[in-house]
């Protein structure tokens, strides 16, 4: 694995399991009365917030692809009058 892909499954994966294992850690130890239940609460919905952001960053990335190939097909149908997956006429 490159320098590159390790540190994205690091920010993808590990950060966001890491800071929720630490929430969930903090709850039981906190028996969840005490001030530290209720910092595990707040990691806890840190790592699912990063997660999250995460998962939506990839989101905007493949509608972007989307976006782009659409564009291409466009440009085809511009040039020769039908659609790349149509036969030709």
């Amino acid at each position: 694995m490159t320098g590159r892909r390790a540190g994205m499954a690091a920010v993808r994966i590990a950060l966001p399991l890491a800071l929720s294992l630490g929430g969930v850690a903090a709850i039981i130890a906190g028996h969840a009365r005490t001030v530290v239940a209720g910092a595990g609460v707040v990691l806890l919905g840190i790592g699912a917030m990063v997660w999250m952001l995460n998962w939506l960053f990839r989101l905007s990335i493949q509608s972007n692809r989307d976006r782009e190939r659409e564009e291409e097909a466009r440009e085809y149908y511009s040039r020769t009058g039908h659609w790349p997956d149509e036969e030709p006429r």
